[in-house]
């Protein structure tokens, strides 16, 4: 094996270890920092099946395909976004906005690096009118490597420019609070939490874009989530996305009355 692709083996796997450094710093698995001949096989397989396919080109190409046309009467509205979107609901159940013909496009996991790379495919090649942007909270918890707020932000930037080039409507939604990532402890996410929903607040302002403000109606006084919202601190419970459900309704009307 190649130092190219042991190098590309270690950048894919992002859930196995806890983080280590400073809070200040950019959490990274420390698994991207083992030395090679630490790395088990069971290891390398899991990152060679990860590396097949990144980005998760494959998740949703099969529905994608089967995806009815959308019709006037009913606007196409895709949620775009890691596994806080996917955890909503499939697209069609009852949980997920029954009866809305809203479009669920989440991983879980992942990050704004690769919602960029299959933006195209589970958003424009869907003609919506609509997308529904919730990202980043995957690029502080480093789960692809080192992120820093200013490749989150241009990651999300190139996603908005994609849509607005395409015609379709940005809802740019706010990171929900954390306090702790069960799988990567330490790493005092709440101030980076912060200051990445600050920067893409002015970003909205400025581009003209709805901003969609879960964290404000989330969060608790330690910038972070109460067990009734999200059990593990991270992922909504029922009670959660009931919360969140009227806003991401209100901004996607604002949005289609533009």
């Amino acid at each position: 094996m190649s130092d190219y692709h042991r190098r590309m083996f270690l950048i894919a796997l992002a859930f196995a270890l806890p983080a280590t450094g400073s809070a200040a710093e950019p959490a990274v698995d420390p698994l991207l920092t083992l030395p090679v001949e630490q790395v088990t096989p069971d290891q390398v397989r899991q990152m060679q099946q990860r590396l097949a396919d990144w980005p998760q080109l494959q998740r949703y190409r099969s529905e994608n395909a089967a995806l009815p046309a959308a019709v006037a009467e009913q606007p196409r509205v895709v949620f775009f976004g890691d596994s806080i979107t996917e955890g909503w609901g499939p697209t069609g159940s009852d949980t997920f906005f029954a009866g809305k013909g809203y479009v669920n496009r989440g991983i879980s996991g992942q990050t704004t690096a690769q919602m960029l790379m299959r933006f195209r495919q589970d958003v424009v090649a869907l003609k919506p009118a609509v997308v529904v942007i919730l990202a980043g909270t995957n690029d502080i918890a480093g789960n692809t490597g080192v992120a820093t707020q200013g490749m989150i932000e241009d990651n999300l930037h190139s996603m908005v420019e994609v849509a607005k080039a395409n015609g379709i409507a940005v809802v740019l939604g706010s990171v929900l609070p954390v306090s702790e990532y069960p799988w990567r402890p330490g790493i005092a996410p709440v101030g980076k939490v912060r200051a990445l929903n600050a920067a893409l607040r002015s970003y909205a302002k400025e581009q003209h874009l709805v901003w969609l403000d879960y964290y404000s109606a989330m969060a608790n006084a330690q910038g972070g989530l109460d067990a009734s919202l999200a059990t593990d601190g991270v992922h909504p419970t029922a009670a959660g996305y009931a919360r969140m459900a009227p806003l991401a309704e209100a901004a996607i009307a604002q949005a289609l009355a533009r």
